[in-house]
């Protein structure tokens, strides 16, 4: 008999989203990975077998045991577009889009992202960490355990940066896997109104300095890879200053690429992105079929931001039902920020997915896992509950994992275990 650190047996279901290597596609989304009283074997924070309890006790002993109790467990969830560090608030703006006001009309008056720009940039790096540790706590409680977080709300260079070393600090800080995001390109700031201008600012000046940041830090020491955005959005950047910026990241930095495509007005962005061969391509809200249709042929994750159209109160949703039946690798992910997309749970963004963009329970959760560690590069690690992968495991409150994405405005996450280590809850919840 082998020995493990840890067993986690009597799940009524095991839902391993496993996808031997390869995120899921098609009618491949539909198949949840289900091992009927599944269990878990781990070693050193590594999944070392999966299986039925019987044949894992049979195999594996080990000094603790999680009982599982009856209940679903699925993989952490992974959350691969976020905004989750920023000061100040934007409640005033929710007010102004009930009374009839835009998104981008709030923006070109100086709200929106120019608004939480300002208070970000005049907060101290303490309290922006401060803060995000919250709000983190607060994903980890709903069953995440993977987050990319980007910068691109201080939109200079010393401000960005300072973005960027509190996201260091938060990873050091809390068990979450924390993946750092530069989006100098995020806005167009007052001072600098020109976006030619802007843009050459971010590429001779932001890029160098961002680089030389992320050098410096554990995240990089740990081979945390560094990504760079851009939000190709008429009033913002348009497609061709977009191609520039992504490529001198990708070209000159090494840097993965992704960038926030079509949320309001299509500009072809979509497309761009996929030629340059970036990770994602987010939003998708107005991205035409035969657009969706190259992207579906590509290796890009369609990532879909559904809580950004609830949350504005829109009645169109990106349509993800074709971008699935088209054959693409299509992931879900919150947009956490506080202006568009205020929710920090994965779970309600499946129960919106599965109610207006008419997605299968199974294809919401492997939305959440497999295919958003795709769309992160991080499939080989995480997202799903396999021999190799990362321990990073939520056990719930249910017999049955549909019930996470049927049930909406609670959680019924029990515990959050990642890399083996029981994360959530901790002794101060």
């Amino acid at each position: 008999m082998q020995t493990a650190d840890t067993l986690i047996i009597n799940a009524a279901q095991l839902v391993t989203c496993a996808g031997g290597g390869q995120p899921k596609r098609g009618a491949d989304m539909r198949e949840a990975g289900i091992i009927d009283g599944g269990a878990v074997a781990i070693t050193g924070g590594q999944i070392i077998a999966v299986g039925t309890t019987d044949d894992i006790r049979a195999a594996y002993q080990a000094d603790q045991i999680i009982d599982a109790n009856g209940c679903a467990v699925v993989p952490g969830l992974v959350d691969p577009h976020t905004h989750a560090v920023f000061a100040g608030s934007r409640l005033d703006e929710f007010e102004r889009r009930i009374a009839g006001a835009t998104y981008m009309e709030i923006l070109a008056a100086g709200g929106g992202i120019l608004s939480t720009m300002r208070a970000t940039r005049a907060a101290t790096p303490d309290a922006l960490t401060g803060s995000a540790t919250r709000r983190l706590l607060r994903m980890l409680a709903c069953g995440t355990t993977t987050v990319e977080i980007k910068t691109g709300y201080g939109l200079d260079t010393a401000s960005e940066v300072k973005m960027l070393n509190v996201i260091a600090e938060i990873a050091e800080r809390l068990p979450l896997n924390i993946v750092p995001t530069f989006m100098g390109a995020h806005a167009i700031p007052p001072e600098q109104p020109d976006m030619k201008a802007y843009a050459a600012h971010i590429m001779d000046d932001m890029l160098p300095a961002i680089h030389e940041a992320y050098r410096q830090t554990a995240l990089a020491a740990r081979g945390v890879r560094l990504a760079a955005d851009v939000f190709c959005e008429e009033g913002v950047f348009d497609a061709a200053t977009s191609r520039h910026l992504l490529r001198a990241a990708r070209d000159k930095w090494r840097m993965p690429i992704k960038a926030h495509v079509d949320e309001f007005v299509n500009l072809g962005g979509a497309a761009m992105a996929v030629e340059l061969g970036a990770l994602s391509v987010d939003h998708l809200d107005v991205t035409p079929q035969d657009e969706l249709a190259f992207l579906a042929k590509s290796e890009t994750v369609g990532v879909m931001l559904p809580a950004v159209n609830f949350n504005l109160g829109n009645d169109h949703y990106g349509d993800a039902r074709f971008l699935i039946d088209s054959g693409g690798i299509m992931a879900l992910s919150t947009d956490y920020n506080p202006g568009s997309a205020p929710t920090l749970s994965q779970p309600m963004v499946m129960a919106l997915a599965c109610r207006y963009q008419r997605l299968l329970p199974a294809e919401a959760l492997n939305a959440c896992t497999i295919n958003a560690a795709v769309a992160l590069g991080m499939a080989d690690r995480v997202g799903s509950l396999e021999a190799g992968k990362q321990a990073d495991i939520v056990i719930l409150d249910a017999d049955d994992y549909r019930a996470m994405i049927y049930e909406f405005g609670d959680s019924i996450v029990k515990q959050v275990i990642i890399k083996g280590v029981s994360a959530w809850p901790t002794t101060s919840s």
